[in-house]
């Protein structure tokens, strides 16, 4: 056969123009809105879903539907790591507080969003104030502050039953003892009060390493078996421990400036219920994060990054003052209570501590350990303190 170098240049142009024409059509096709799919292990949808709502109904041309689940933070790890070993891809987004955003670190469930997707997430760093950047810093990447917490831990009783709250660990411990069963905390791998007061004791009790759970916290391991004595069980979450604190079987429990607020707030725990701060006591400070799965589809990935970008533009962030459940909530900075909704207002207005900010510029803050030591952690926990009697 004749070789014709026009014939052939025809072919290969005409190839070439085929392939483009097919790359804009897989181009459109592709562009077409995405269904996502959220879960929220941290109860953070309180604060974010009208965020993300919002979004949805501005972009229609992105996301077609949003669906919302629930789950514990415990269970998700396992769920998403099963799901990835099967080729899966069912989960999208996930809304995390430390615990499991530490989980799926670990077992290397999450994207890198940092710096991996830098170029469409641009100046985000510097849209945090410097306590949310040390959370954001936790993440080592593979999450996205989307609200905060100072934390605790503190101290939260019914005033008609103590008449004197501890303001130590020491004088936690006898209130305790002389009162047995009158004081519950939740597991601390699901509750944010729980985990705020197992890190947080290492500063009050002085122990050797605050951040080294295994060889630095033996008077906190110490103190923990002790005070299981007078600890009746332990709830496998915190909105369990408000109703029972809020019903009158218990007169005690450690909390946060948000699970004090919102379920005030709600009618779950009186309005007339007190907080006591530990004196000399360092914030554990909280936040809660978006991170993706790995296996998450590349048009769906373009559409979750100015879905992240939007959740932390200051209209959303006012949005996650809520009724106080994380407060204050706002990641980003210059966010102040005054832009939030009325309703948001009201709440903390009524609800709230003129306290807290006292306490919040007072008294020093700490980041929570790091993904290797809160696991091992909770794992030393559950088996040493929780594991007998938790439900």
């Amino acid at each position: 056969m004749a070789f014709s170098r026009r014939g052939f240049w025809q072919r290969t142009l005409g190839a070439v123009a085929c392939a483009a024409v097919l790359g804009s059509i897989a181009s459109t096709a592709s562009a077409a809105p995405v269904a996502l799919n959220v879960v929220d292990v941290a109860g953070n949808l309180a604060l974010t879903q009208k965020g993300f709502e919002a979004f949805r109904d501005k972009y229609p041309d992105l996301v077609s539907r949003i669906t919302f689940t629930n789950a514990p933070a415990p269970q998700l790890p396992g769920k998403i790591k099963a799901m990835q070993a099967a080729g899966r891809s069912d989960i999208d987004i996930v809304l995390t507080g430390t615990d499991a955003l530490a989980a799926g670190i670990q077992q290397n469930l999450w994207q890198r969003l940092l710096p991996d997707y830098s170029a469409k997430l641009p100046g985000v760093l510097d849209k945090y104030s410097p306590n949310v950047r040390a959370m954001q810093e936790l993440s080592k990447g593979y999450g996205l502050t989307v609200t905060y917490s100072p934390g605790g831990p503190l101290i939260e009783y019914n005033p008609a039953k103590v008449s004197h709250p501890p303001k130590t660990a020491a004088e936690l411990l006898s209130w305790c003892k002389a009162n047995p069963g009158k004081l519950i905390y939740a597991r601390p791998a699901n509750s944010g009060p729980g985990r705020a007061f197992l890190m947080g004791l290492p500063y009050l009790l002085g122990d050797k390493d605050p951040h080294d759970p295994i060889k630095g916290w033996d008077k906190t391991w110490a103190f923990l078996k002790e005070l299981d004595s007078c600890i009746p069980y332990y709830p496998g979450g915190t909105s369990a421990v408000m109703k029972e604190l809020g019903e009158g079987s218990r007169d005690m429990t450690v909390t946060m400036t948000g699970w004090d607020i919102n379920p005030r707030a709600l009618g779950i725990v009186p309005a007339s219920f007190k907080v006591q701060a530990f004196d000399k006591f360092t914030w554990v400070n909280d936040a809660h994060y978006i991170v993706v799965p790995k296996g998450v589809a590349k048009d769906k990935m373009d559409v979750i990054l100015k879905l992240i970008n939007f959740m932390l533009e200051p209209a959303q962030q006012a949005m996650t003052y809520d009724d106080g459940y994380f407060y204050p909530g706002p990641a980003v900075k210059d966010v102040p209570l005054s832009a939030a909704p009325a309703k948001s207002q009201e709440v903390i207005a009524k609800y709230g501590r003129p306290e807290y900010a006292k306490l919040i510029a007072e008294f020093p803050h700490a980041v929570p350990l790091d993904a290797t030591a809160m696991v091992a952690a909770f794992q030393k926990w559950d088996a040493e303190i929780g594991s007998l009697k938790s439900k």
